[in-house]
This record gives structure tokens, sequence and C-alpha cells, in this order.
């Protein structure tokens, strides 16, 4: 059932509107529709505009945060963090460090997912973002920390880093992963990748990288066939302590 401030996704005539339940309207060319009217109601139900077009009531997925929530730079891409969850085993019996948040689209991601979260952003102004992300979001179990990695303590069943990495930021992830966790990392260029990957050979059994290449399908009249748009994005480091 919808409450006042949860985030909603109204869907009608191929477009779709992230709105929050609770006071104000949504003004389309399609009609208005009061936001107030919606508490109450459930996921699949149709909401009626003023001029009686139809629109499909969503609850937003990580995706739709993915594409709606507010930005402080380039987030990382679902097909990578999609692939740190499977490659990690990330359940929800884990407790997640991230460092890096930037906006906090990954760890909108692992919230969904893992126990709990802690993600550490030493610029102020992109955790407080990244905060008000997480509440958009409806995560109560991920914690935005505003100071540096090198300031977490505790263990982990898994660590992730998406920053600008030298050696010491993977040798203190290695000690605060629980025997048997993993490491992930995600670096957007091969120099930064070689020093992850010569410091985790000298603390972790099994290190290895990947580079994760996306192509969407284009289908028209005339065939379908790759898009010519580029599919890469970064490189991931997955170990195991």
């Amino acid at each position: 059932m919808i409450e006042t401030g949860d985030r909603i996704l109204l869907c009608g005539s191929g477009r779709e509107y992230y709105q929050k339940a609770g006071a104000g309207r949504l003004e389309t060319d399609l009609g208005y529709i009061d936001l107030e009217s919606i508490i109450g109601l459930s996921e699949g139900d149709t909401v009626l505009s003023h001029k009686g077009v139809a629109f499909l009531l969503r609850i937003p997925r990580p995706p739709d945060h993915f594409a709606h929530l507010r930005r402080s730079g380039a987030p990382m891409l679902p097909k990578d963090i999609g692939y740190v969850i499977g490659a990690t085993g990330m359940n929800r019996n884990d407790i997640v460090l991230d460092a890096g948040t930037g906006s906090g689209i990954a760890a909108v991601y692992f919230g969904g997912i893992a126990k709990e979260v802690v993600t550490y952003e030493k610029r102020p102004e992109f955790a407080s973002i990244a905060a008000e992300n997480m509440k958009e979001a409806g995560l109560s179990n991920v914690e935005v920390i505003a100071r540096d990695i090198l300031d977490a303590t505790g263990k982990f069943d898994i660590v992730h880093l998406d920053m600008m990495l030298e050696p010491v930021h993977i040798q203190h992830a290695y000690g605060l992963l629980k025997e048997g966790g993993f490491f992930a990392s995600y670096t957007p260029f091969l120099e930064q990748t070689f020093t992850v990957i010569e410091t985790a050979r000298s603390l972790f059994s099994h290190v290895n990288t990947y580079e994760c290449i996306e192509r969407e399908l284009s289908r028209s009249s005339r065939g379908t066939r790759p898009s010519t748009r580029v599919g890469h994005s970064g490189y991931i480091t997955i170990a195991r302590k």
C-alpha cells in the first residue's frame, strides 16, 4: 500500500513520471493527477488524469532509481553492478562495505539485496546527495558516511571500491574482510587496474579481472544488428580472502 512520501512511477502513453505520493499534483498534457489520491493504492492500480487518461501505478525498482535519482557524477552502470553482485554471491545475510559512493547508485542496488550496507564518500556534498537518494529509494539498511574509506573499521562479507585507488586502499580493504569474504573494485582505466591487480595478488588467494562488454540489439524494418553504442565502461577486479 502506498503511503505519504513514497516514491512511485506513473506510466502511460509511452511515458513515465517519477513522483512522490502526497501533496501536490502531476501536470501533463494528458491531464493532471492529484498525488494525494495515490495514497492507499497498490502497485498495478490504474490512476486516471482529470482528462480520463489512464496511468499504471508502479513501485520504483533499482533500474528506475538509476534512471531518475539525482546524480553527482557518472555512476557505475547496471551491467557492472550486476557483475559485482553475481561474482561475490551477495545475498541477504551479507554486510557490505562500499566506498566511492558518489550519488549512491551502486549502494541502492546493494541495499536491495544485502542485510546491511555501509558506504563511505569523503566528499560531503556527494555524501549528502547519496543520503537523500537512500531515503528516496526507501532503504533504511544503507548508511552513508561522509569520511575516507581508510577510516572504516569492522568486518565485512564484501568490500566494494569505486574510486581512485592506491595500494593502501586495497590493503585496508583486505583487513576489513572476513575470512572467505570478497573484494571487488571498479576502475575505468587500465593503469589503475594494474595497481589493483598487483597489490591484490600479494594479499588474496584468487584475483581475477573482467571487462563487461554490453551490446544492445537494434531492430528495424531493414533487419537486426548490434547498436553502435560503445559497450566498454570499466574493469572489475574480484578477489577472495
